[in-house]
This record gives structure tokens, C-alpha cells and sequence, in this order.
């Protein structure tokens, strides 16, 4: 069976190939206006480098996008649809009308929506329009996990074992999953992204996990077919970049190491894989090269493989499209993969020889999300009220699709920037990535920035010691507990809102033309006594007050608790943004300060400071909070499956409702045991985050 799949996939590959070169080489195809049918950083990466070409680029959005940056940087721009994914990035039609209405050569999938999917590439070839992607034989074969582990084991590839078969019923995967002993991997055959991907630690959990992975895989990619797989412990995700053009060159681009993974997604990559000998380096390289030779490849693709201790490696897919984290390697090997893309798609012959690429310093990339990773790195959504970002330069890159003021929509990925760092060895680039996050502040939406720079500072890290498990090893360090804030920056916070005020008292002065009003000077100078008043802070959970007295010279003795302390300071404007200039006692200190969303921000060496201002209690009565037994919503989202009925006894853990959001899964759980008493919304409801799902009674301890 295998081999007459192997035999009939070869068969294919060689009528697609011909195809596809007699396609992009007849009549000299030029490029002259590219349809980037994506969205977001990628749209607008591909942006960037079209223009450096002289290529006019054209966008698509949905209505969720009609104001986004990707529509602004493009020459044209089309709408395609509603919010949902389904209705415009991946309506194929209406994004071929788009070429056909502006008259574009070409289109870019970019990475995600409609870039892995064979029949948008076929349906491109019938209307007469470039793909900037590999040969739909090659997406098919690769896309189907199954598969593709045939192709590769025919081809000399390494190959990890597991079940591929047809027989889809759980009696017969959970009899499989018991021969290939747990840890078992789950996953989708048609699956990327960490999508339709579960792991199931024991017999008792297969059946619950097999369930999510299917229902998940059927959401993203129209198919639940799942295969199996032995979970390597703590494995390493080392992935190879391959480029192959239509004369019959492919070469490799060296690895990239992608092991740290949060829900089977990546948080931060680097090229090389930190401690890969040049022996190992080489064979990777020759293996990528060989895996996509298998499959008549054409165009940018990255063959993922699982490495062990040993550095013993087993292919695990091959993603027929650009990565999300291909700046690292554009950055070690003085690359520009995109245009490479569309030249290849062009019919030209690659730029370079395999003997003249070379390997140069070393780069980091680190996936900036709207997310709590406190709450399980729980995705949100809403305004970026501030966004300031470190300068770049030869040395520093920001791909981003979103800019200050933007909204981060609930309806697609909550990925905000990539910042990618180079330096001339790992240890100089990670230095630099720990700079340059400290300079990555935003306000509006929760995110991972002080995550990241945890996980960028751990000594395991530092030293090179990666894996897919090292989040969960490493947990505790990564996670600290919530602490009360420092009293330098309840000062820095109290004096912010002090100078905030006078700033406001001078800008009504100015409007009144009385320019000599003792009224208008915000000072607190008084006869005979100086001016005292209290400032309430919300740090967290804790409820601080400052007693503050002002003094003569400007200054003020700010007093919490037993401490009292001496502060001073005035706020500097530099463009759209506003730095403290301090000095608590004899420590004197420069910040970015942000007041927005009712809330003091500070951004200091010591990490981002939050202090809420409470509002006063007549503003409050009206503001309800969620009602006590039961289950809220952690997030905006569609309830995608509803487990309980009404009346249903439920035990602490039990699932009462799946939620998607964000192209993710949750599952809302019973806190305690008791009775349900009211299901308030059902499936493919929409509902807002902390809205409460389902009432139940709670049993009595």
C-alpha cells in the first residue's frame, strides 16, 4: 500500500511539475501587480519587498480590516467580505476576482488562510494567474501528513513511527495508541500551526483529547482525519529552510530552532539551532534538500524535523509555504526570501549556489501576542491605546500589521510583532533581544512582553539548554507570583498624576488668557501651611494610598505606611510620547510613562508598573460585576459546542462549554459541583468576555 502510494504521488508530482514550469516560464512571465492575499505583518512584509521591486501590491480586507495598516501600505485595495476568515481571506473566488478586477499577474498567500491549500493553487493556474507557492501536487502531498511520511520514508528521509492508516474509529486508534505507547501525539493530517494537535499522557485522557483534536481540525481545515504518533520527551524542533526554482536547483538555507512552544505554537526562533555540530548542520540540510526534491518542489518551504538528545533527527512535516519566523534566516544568510519567492514564481533560477550561501552571526525572533500568560496565555483582544517600539536598524527588524490606535480583532490571530534581533554570535543577540523588549511597551491589551524577557533571561535558556518542554520545566522561574509593586514606583505613579494635573491646570490657564492667576498655577502653595491630600493607587488587588504634602521648592514627601520619602521630578514630550524624569530620595530615574484607560503606566528597568486609578463611588454604583455561581466567558469569542443540559448535575473539572477565539480552543469547566440551573447562550452564540455562559447551584461543602 505504501509503496503504491509512493509510486502514484510521484506519478502526480512529475504531470503537476511540468505543468508549473511550462506555466511560469512560458511567454516570460513578468510580475508587474501582486494580489497579497493575506492580512496583518505578513501582508505587509510582502508589501515591503514588492515595492523594492517595482511591484504594485494589492490588498484585500474584510470589514474587521477596511482601516488596517496593510490596506494603507498597498497601491490598491479590494474588500472581499464580513469578519469571519471563511467569508473573505479564505474565499477563494472573490480573492481570484480581486486579480482578475486590478489586473494583477500574480498572488501572494502569504503564510495561514489559503497559503497550504491545493485548490486555491490549482484554481490560481486555471485563471491564468502566478501562485507565488510551490506546485499544488507538492501542497497536496505534503498537506496530508499521512502521506507525506510515505513520500519521505520512499525517499530516505528518517521517519518517526506511528499509525498514518485509514481506519478512523476510535476503537482502532485507541488500539493503536496503546501499541505505540503513551505519551501518544494526536494530529490532525491536514493540520499546521499547532492546530488539531492534542497529546494524550494516558489511556483515560485519549478519548477527550482525540475529541478536541478532531473538532479543532474540522473547524481549521474542513477535515478531521487525525494521525498518531510517539511523543518524544522533551524533543527539540529543529526546522530546515529549502528554496528550489523550476530548472532544478534546490538548495538549503541552513536550521532554525523553534523548540520554545506554548499550546504547540512557537514563541521564540533562532538561527542557527544553538549547539547543532557542523556534521549534524550538514545533514539536515541534505535530508531538507532531499524531502523536497521528493515532491517536485518549487519556491520557499521548511521541512520540520523532531531531533532528540542525541541530535538524532525524524521528519515531521513540511510546510509547502514562507514561515512566519523566516526573518531569522534572512538575517543570518543576507537574505530576501520573499523576493526570492517572486522570482522563483517568475521562472528565474535561483540567485545563489548552494556553496555560495553561508552562515553569518546569529538571530532571534520573538512572537509579540495580545495575551495573558499568567492565565494560561489566555488570547484578548481590543484598542492599542499606546505602542512604542525600540528604533530599527541593520541589527533590528519589527514586522507588525498594526499600528498605535489599531485594534487587535478577535476574529484573527492575536499576534501584534515579530521583533527579530541579530548579532555576531548568540550571546550578543540575546543581549540585544533583552534590550529591545524592554523598549517594546504597550498599553490597551494584555501581552507577553515581560514573558518573553523571563524566558529570553533564564540561565537554561542563555545556555542553549532548548526543548518543547521547557516552559512547563521551567515553570516556577517563569512564572513568579504577584508581588506588590516597589515603593519607587508607587512614587513614580503618584507624581506622574501630580504633574499630570498641573500640565492640565496650565493648559485651562492658557485658554483663560489670565496668565497671572495664583489659581492657574497647580503648585499647592498655601499661607501658612503647606497642602496635603491623599492619592489612592490600585496595584493589582492591594489598594494603596499616598498621603503627599507638598513643599515650597516643588518637591514632595510622599508618606506610605511607616515610609516616608522625598520625590521630585517633570514630565519631557518627545513626539507622541512622555517621559518621567524623577528622583525618589537619591535615586534618580528616566521613564515612559503612559496615563490611559483610567491607569497610571510606568515603563521601567525594572519591568512595566500598573496602577489603576480608582474611580470615585458615585461612578461605580452603576458597574455590575459577574454573577456568583457560574461560569463566565475568559474571553470574547463563539461558544462552538455546549456540553450540559439544564438540570445536569456537573462535578468540579467537568466541561460545560468549548469556546473558540482567536483560532483557539478553550474549554470552560465547572469550578465546583452542582446543578445547572440556566444555559445562557448556545452553539454559535457570540459572546463577550467575562459574560456569564451557565448558572448552577453549588453543592453545599
Amino acid at each position: 500500500m505504501a509503496s503504491w502510494i509512493a509510486a502514484a504521488a510521484r506519478a502526480s508530482r512529475r504531470w503537476s511539475l511540468l505543468l508549473h514550469r511550462d506555466y511560469c516560464t512560458s511567454a516570460g512571465v513578468r510580475i508587474e501587480k501582486l494580489v497579497v492575499a493575506n492580512r496583518g505583518e505578513i501582508a505587509c512584509r510582502v508589501m515591503r519587498t514588492a515595492k523594492r521591486m517595482g511591484i504594485r501590491s494589492v490588498a484585500v480586507y474584510s470589514d474587521a480590516d477596511a482601516s488596517s495598516m496593510h490596506v494603507s501600505m498597498a497601491d490598491e485595495a479590494y474588500r472581499i467580505g464580513p469578519p469571519p476568515a471563511q467569508q473573505s481571506y479564505l474565499d477563494m473566488q472573490s480573492i481570484l476576482g480581486v486579480a482578475t478586477r486590478s489586473g494583477a499577474q500574480a498572488v501572494h498567500p502569504g503564510y495561514g488562510f489559503l497559503s497550504e491549500s491545493a485548490e486555491f493553487a490549482e484554481l490560481c493556474q486555471r485563471k491564468g494567474v502566478v501562485f507565488v507557492g510551490p506546485p499544488a501536487s507538492a501542497i497536496r502531498d505534503m498537506g496530508v501528513k499521512s502521506t507525506s511520511k510515505v513520500i519521505m520514508a520512499a525517499a530516505g528521509v528518517p521517519v518517526i513511527g506511528g499509525y498514518h492508516g485509514d481506519d478512523q474509529s476510535d476503537d482502532r486508534l485507541r488500539a493503536e495508541a496503546s501499541l505505540i505507547g503513551y505519551p501518544v501525539m494526536i494530529k490532525a493530517v491536514r493540520g499546521g500551526g499547532g492546530k488539531g494537535m492534542r497529546i494524550a499522557e494516558s489511556e483515560e485522557t485519549f478519548a477527550e483529547q482525540l475529541a478536541s483534536a478532531r473538532r479543532e481540525a474540522q473547524k481549521s481545515f474542513n477535515d478531521d482525519i487525525v494521525l498518531l504518533e510517539k511523543f518524544v520527551t522533551d524533543p527539540r524542533h529543529v526546522e530546515v529552510q529549502v528554496f528550489a526554482d523550476t530548472h532544478g536547483n534546490t538548495v538549503y538555507l541552513f536550521e532554525r530552532d523553534c523548540s520554545v512552544q506554548r499550546r504547540h505554537q512557537k514563541i521564540i526562533e533562532e538561527a542557527p539551532a544553538p549547539g547543532i555540530t557542523p556534521n549534524v548542520r550538514r545533514r539536515l540540510g541534505e535530508a531538507a534538500v532531499k524531502a523536497a526534491k521528493a515532491v517536485g518542489y518549487v519556491g520557499a518551504g521548511t521541512v520540520e524535523f523532531i531531533m532528540d538528545s542525541k541530535q538524532d533527527f525524524y521528519f515531521m512535516e513540511m510546510n509547502t509555504r514562507l514561515q512566519v519566523e523566516h526573518p531569522v534566516t534572512e538575517m543570518i544568510t543576507g537574505t530576501d526570501l520573499v523576493e526570492w519567492q517572486l522570482r522563483a514564481a517568475a521562472g528565474e533560477p535561483l540567485p545563489m549556489t548552494q556553496e555560495e550561501i553561508t552562515l553569518k552571526g546569529h538571530a532571534f525572533e520573538a512572537r509579540i501576542y495580545a495575551e495573558d500568560p499568567q492565565n494560561d496565555f489566555m488570547p484578548g483582544a481590543g484598542p492599542l491605546l499606546h505602542l512604542s517600539t525600540p528604533p530599527v536598524n541593520s541589527h533590528i527588524r519589527i514586522e507588525t500589521g498594526v499600528r498605535q490606535g489599531d485594534e487587535v480583532s478577535v476574529h484573527y490571530d492575536p499576534m501584534i510583532a515579530k521583533l527579530v534581533v541579530w548579532g555576531d554570535d548568540r550571546e550578543t543577540a540575546l543581549q540585544r533581544l533583552c534590550a529591545t523588549l524592554w523598549d517594546y511597551n504597550v498599553v490597551g491589551l494584555s501581552t507577553n512582553v515581560k514573558f518573553l524577557l523571563s524566558l529570553a533571561s533564564h540561565p537554561a535558556f542563555r545556555a542553549g539548554h532548548v526543548h518543547t518542554s521547557f516552559i512547563p520545566q521551567h515553570h516556577k522561574d517563569l512564572f513568579s507570583a504577584p508581588c506588590d509593586s516597589p515603593a519607587i514606583a508607587v512614587c513614580q505613579a503618584a507624581l506622574t498624576i501630580l504633574l499630570g494635573e498641573q500640565w492640565h491646570t496650565r493648559d485651562l490657564s492658557r485658554l483663560s488668557h489670565d496668565y497671572v492667576s495664583p489659581f492657574d498655577c497647580g503648585s499647592g502653595r498655601r499661607l501658612n501651611s503647606k497642602q496635603t491630600r491623599r492619592i489612592a493607587l490600585q496595584d493589582g488587588d492591594t489598594r494603596v494610598v499616598v498621603n503627599v504634602t507638598y513643599n515650597s521648592d516643588g518637591s514632595y514627601i510622599m508618606e506610605m505606611g511607616e515610609q516616608m520619602l522625598c520625590v521630585c521630578g517633570k514630565l519631557l514630550v518627545d513626539g507622541n510620547d512622555t517621559f518621567l524624569q524623577c528622583t525618589v530620595e537619591d535615586f534618580t530615574s528616566q521613564l515612559r510613562v503612559v496615563m490611559a484607560d483610567n491607569a497610571v503606566h510606568l515603563f521601567t528597568s525594572d519591568g512595566m508598573f500598573t496602577f489603576g486609578i480608582p474611580l470615585p463611588d458615585h461612578m461605580t454604583k452603576s458597574i455590575g460585576t459577574a454573577a456568583s455561581g457560574g461560569a463566565v466567558a475568559p474571553m470574547a469569542g463563539t461558544v462552538e459546542k455546549v456540553y450540559v443540559n439544564t438540570g445536569d448535575s456537573v462535578r468540579g473539572g467537568d466541561p460545560l462549554m468549548v469556546m473558540i477565539a482567536m483560532k483557539m480552543e478553550h474549554t470552560i469547566r465547572a469550578g465546583k459541583a452542582g446543578v445547572v440551573k440556566k444555559i445562557l447562550y448556545t452553539e454559535g452564540s457570540q459572546v463577550q468576555r467575562h459574560a456569564t455562559l451557565v448558572l448552577f447551584e453549588e453543592d453545599d461543602p
